[in-house]
């Protein structure tokens, strides 16, 4: 089978959205099917098409940034050209094109798969809340002309608007993780590398922005430490992020 993926940000791009395509993408490829993911070329020194791990790439220039997103011109054209030429489409959401892959694949009469990763919630101020509410609208027009749509888990789309009124559709399925072997070696010379000692570790990957929640870790650590003195707290992952600067905002603790 001939599948097209679709989705903002590719490999080398490291995000769990990108880790969940790249593993299910490469999985397909492994069992046979051709895939092409269509993505963005969000740095100009990536090739514009190459084959990774059995998955042929396509990226497209972009023009400039939209808040997390980016805008590719050539967009409409070339997705209109791949979504014929194969069998059936596949987007991760979000993404701000949702509702033209739909409306291209109804076109040529493909079959439309959406993963839906999680629903968009942007931080505070007027810009952020109108890409957050026209994305949103996109998004949902997408949803009504999807054939399937999957979700991580029921408990995730029982509890969202966005979901939920179309659960006729949904699937759940969990996201391919891979696991490897703990390394008990690395693992001691990385607590000694860092200075950790034999503290207790709270651990906290991932971007810093408001809707992972750093601002709630950081008001309870006052709390942890009381009932666990010895507590060390470690974050690995991009704070210079952007479209919001909520790094700033919570700098003052983070320093303290």
């Amino acid at each position: 089978m001939k599948i097209l993926v679709i989705l903002m940000y590719y490999y080398p791009h490291w995000t769990g959205l990108t880790a969940y395509a790249q593993r299910l993408a490469e999985g397909l490829a492994r069992r046979g099917h051709q895939v092409t993911v269509l993505t963005s070329q969000y740095h100009d020194d990536l090739p514009r098409e190459e084959i990774h791990n059995g998955v042929r790439i396509v990226r497209l220039p972009t023009w400039f940034r939209i808040s997390r997103g980016v805008v590719m011109p050539s967009f409409p054209w070339v997705a209109y050209r791949l979504i014929r030429e194969h069998d059936v489409v596949q987007f991760h959401t979000p993404i701000l094109e949702s509702n033209l892959i739909t409306l291209l694949a109804r076109l040529v009469g493909k079959k439309v798969l959406m993963t839906h990763h999680g629903d968009l919630v942007m931080p505070a101020g007027f810009f952020n809340q109108f890409v957050e509410r026209v994305v949103t609208w996109l998004m949902t027009q997408a949803e009504r002309m999807a054939a399937r749509i999957s979700v991580h888990s029921r408990d995730y789309a029982e509890n969202s608007d966005f979901l939920w009124p179309f659960k006729e559709k949904l699937a759940f399925i969990y996201p391919p993780i891979e696991i490897p072997d703990p390394d008990g070696a690395a693992a001691e010379a990385w607590r000694q590398e860092l200075g950790l000692g034999n503290h207790k570790i709270v651990g906290f990957a991932g971007r810093f922005v408001e809707e992972k929640g750093f601002d709630f870790l950081l008001k309870a650590i006052p709390f942890v430490l009381e009932e666990i003195p010895d507590t060390q707290f470690v974050y690995a992952g991009e704070h210079r992020v952007v479209y919001e600067d909520f790094y700033g905002q919570w700098k003052h603790l983070v320093e303290r």
